[in-house]
C-alpha cells in the first residue's frame, strides 16, 4: 500500500513538469505579466529540479517497499510450499516427478515474485498515468485528446489477443522446462548407474531431445513476442505522428498555444510507453497466471489425513500389532494385499518372507501410514488402537525403520546417524554404530564420524549405507523396529554378526524383519510367507519346514546355493 501511494505521488509530481514548461513558454518567455520570472529563469529551473528530487524520493520509497513486499511474499510462499510438500501423502509424490516439483517451487515462484515486484506495481502506475495525464490533455485541448483516445482501446484489445496466445505457449514451455529439470535431476542422482551401464550417450541424446523441444518452444514464444512488439511499435508510432500532425494544425489555427502543444506532446509521449508496455504486463500476467496455477497444483494437494481424535499411546501400553483383514491397492482394480490377517505380540520378532511384488514393503508403508487404508479395506491396530486414530507424529516416532535403499543426507556420518535424534550424545551414537557393526569402518576414515558421505551417501558402499541407517534407527529407540530387507547389501558373516548384536538390544522391542534370506528370518518367533499379496503360510521356522510348503521350497533352494558357494561351484 505504501508503494502504491508512493507511485501515485510520483505520477502526480511527474505530471507537473510539462505544466511548468507550458507556463514558462506561454506566460514567462512570451508574456509581459511575469517579468520577474522572465528575468530570473533560474527559479523555474530550481522548481523543475525540486519536482525531480521529490519525484526521485517518492520513486525510491515506491521501489524499496515493492521489493520488500515482493521478496517477503516470495519467501512466505516458498516456506509454505516446502512445509506443504512435507505433509502431502506418498501417493501424490508417486504420481509427480521430483524435477517438476522442484521447478514449481523455484522457477514458478520466481516468475510470481517478478510479477509482484515489477508488473503488479506497473499496473497501478499505468492506471494512474492514463487517468492523470489524459485529464491534463483533455483540459488543454478536448478535440486533440479525442483523436488520441481511440489508440488506447486498440492497444488494449490487441494486447489481450496476444496475451491469450502467449499464455498457451508459455504453459507448454513451462512444462517442457519441468521435464528438462527432471532429466537433469534423475541423471545427477543416478550418475553411478549411468556410468556403470555405459548409458552416457543415451542420456545425452535424451537430454538433447528434451532441450531441443524446450528451446523450440521458447523460440516460438520469442517469435510471437517479436511480432507483438513490431506491430505495437507501429500503432504507438501512429499515435505520436497523429498528435504531431493534428497538434501542429491546431497550433497554426490558434486553437492551442505553443506551450500547450509542447505540454500535450510531452504527456502523449509519456503515455505511449505505459500503454505500449501494457502488452508486456499482460504477457507477464499470463506467465504469472500459469505459474500461479502450477504452484496452486501443489498447494491444493490434500495433506495427509488429519487424525479423527488425538488419542495417544501411553508409555504403559503395549506395542502389539494387528493386521485385521487388510486389503490394499495403489491403483484401483490392482490389489497388492488381499485379506492380510496376522498379529504380532509385543516383544516378538516377526519375519516376513516373499518374492518381489508380494507386498512385503507395502505392509510396512501401511503400518507407518505412508499410505492410508480406506474404509472397508480392513484395519491396522497398535496396542489395540486403530492407527488412523493416532497422531501421525507420535505413530511414526514409535516405529523405527531401515529400508533396503536407505537415504543418507549429503552431510557427515554423525549428522546422518543423529538425524532422528539430534540431541543424542556421542557415546550413544558410538554404541548404536557398534551394534550396527559400522563403528570400525567409520573410524577407518580419516575424518571418522565427521566424514562427509556425499549426495545420498554415494561415497559409502551399499552395506555401509545400510549399517549407518541401522545405527540411525537404533538411536531413535523406538518400541517398534522394522528392518525392510536392510541387510541385503552385507555379506552373510556381517549379517549374522549384526543380528546377534541386535538380539540383546531389541529384547523389549516389537521387531519386523523383512528379507529374501531365510537365514535372516530363521531365528524369528514367527514367520509370515507372502505370495502375490496373500498369506501363504505363517508359523515358526521349524513348523514351516515341516509343512512342506513354499517356505520349505525356498529354504532348500537357498541352502543348496550356500552349499555350492562353500564348495566353490
Amino acid at each position: 500500500m505504501i508503494a502504491i501511494a508512493a507511485s501515485l505521488i510520483t505520477t502526480v509530481l511527474n505530471s507537473l513538469s510539462p505544466q511548468i514548461f507550458r507556463f514558462s513558454i506561454d506566460s514567462v518567455l512570451t508574456g509581459t505579466k511575469y517579468t520577474y520570472l522572465s528575468e530570473h529563469l533560474w527559479l523555474l529551473a530550481v522548481l523543475l529540479v525540486a519536482v525531480a528530487v521529490l519525484s526521485g524520493i517518492s520513486q525510491y520509497v515506491c521501489r524499496s517497499n515493492t521489493a520488500l513486499a515482493g521478496e517477503t511474499f516470495a519467501k512466505n510462499m516458498r516456506d509454505m510450499l516446502f512445509e506443504h510438500v512435507q505433509r502431502i501423502p506418498m501417493s501424490w509424490h508417486d504420481k509427480n516427478q521430483t524435477g517438476d516439483i522442484i521447478q514449481r517451487c523455484t522457477s514458478d515462484v520466481e516468475v510470481i515474485r517478478n510479477f509482484v515486484v515489477t508488473q503488479l506495481l506497473e499496473v497501478f502506475r499505468t492506471v494512474f498515468l492514463i487517468v492523470i495525464y489524459f485529464s491534463m490533455m483533455v483540459s488543454m485541448n478536448f478535440q486533440l485528446s479525442m483523436a488520441v483516445l481511440p489508440f488506447v482501446p486498440i492497444v488494449v484489445i490487441y494486447s489481450t489477443v496476444f496475451y491469450r496466445l502467449i499464455a498457451k505457449r508459455f504453459i507448454a514451455a513451462d512444462e517442457a522446462e519441468g521435464e528438462l529439470s527432471t532429466v537433469v535431476q534423475e541423471n545427477a542422482t543416478g550418475v553411478r548407474v549411468v556410468r556403470a551401464f555405459g548409458r552416457e550417450r543415451f542420456e545425452m541424446e535424451r537430454f538433447r531431445e528434451k532441450n531441443d523441444i524446450f528451446a523450440n518452444l521458447w523460440i516460438r514464444l520469442g517469435t510471437l513476442s517479436g511480432l507483438y512488439w513490431g506491430v505495437g511499435d507501429l500503432i504507438t508510432g501512429l499515435q505520436v505522428v497523429t498528435v504531431i500532425v493534428l497538434g501542429t494544425i491546431e497550433a497554426v489555427q490558434g486553437n492551442i498555444s505553443v506551450g500547450e502543444f509542447v505540454a500535450f506532446a510531452s504527456y502523449n509521449t509519456t503515455l505511449v510507453w505505459p500503454i505500449r508496455g501494457l502488452g508486456r504486463i499482460l504477457s507477464d500476467m499470463s506467465k504469472a497466471g500459469v505459474s500461479f496455477e502450477r504452484v496452486d497444483y501443489i498447494i491444493s494437494a490434500k495433506e495427509e489425513a488429519v487424525e479423527k481424535t488425538q488419542e495417544n499411546i501411553t508409555a504403559e501400553e503395549t506395542y502389539d500389532i494387528r493386521f485385521d483383514h487388510v486389503n490394499f491397492s495403489y491403483e484401483e482394480g490392482n490389489e497388492v494385499l488381499k485379506d492380510i490377517d496376522f498379529q504380532i505380540p509385543q516383544g516378538c520378532t516377526f519375519g516376513i518372507l516373499g518374492g518381489t511384488g508380494s507386498g512385503k514393503s507395502t505392509i510396512v508403508q501401511l503400518l507407518t501410514r505412508l499410505y492410508e487404508l480406506n474404509d472397508g479395506q480392513g484395519c491396522i491396530r497398535i496396542g489395540g488402537k486403530d492407527i488412523r486414530e493416532l497422531p501421525l507424529r507420535q505413530l511414526r516416532s514409535k516405529v523405527g525403520m531401515v529400508l533396503q535403499e536407505p537415504f543418507l543426507y549429503s552431510r557427515t556420518i554423525l549428522e546422518n546417524i543423529t538425524a532422528a535424534c539430534p540431541e543424542a550424545d556421542k557415546d550413544d551414537v558410538i554404541k548404536a554404530a557398534k551394534i550396527a557393526c559400522i563403528h570400525d569402518a567409520i573410524m577407518s576414515f580419516p575424518d571418522g564420524y565427521d566424514t562427509l558421505v556425499g549426495e545420498r551417501g554415494v561415497t559409502l558402499s551399499g552395506g555401509q549405507r545400510q549399517r549407518v541407517a541401522i545405527a540411525r534407527m537404533l538411536l531413535q529407540k523406538a518400541p517398534i523396529m522394522v528392518f525392510d530387507d536392510s541387510l541385503s547389501a552385507v555379506d552373510s558373516q556381517t549379517d549374522t554378526k549384526i543380528r546377534k548384536a541386535l538380539e540383546e538390544y531389541m529384547k523389549e522391542a516389537t521387531v519386523l524383519l523383512i528379507s529374501h534370506r531365510i537365514t535372516t528370518l530363521m531365528s524369528a518367533d514367527r514367520i509370515l510367507v507372502l505370495n502375490h499379496g496373500q498369506v501363504e503360510e505363517i508359523g515358526t521356522h521349524h513348523e514351516l519346514i515341516k509343512s512342506g510348503g513354499l517356505y520349505q521350497q525356498i529354504y532348500e533352494i537357498q541352502m543348496s546355493q550356500d552349499d555350492r558357494e562353500k564348495m566353490g561351484v
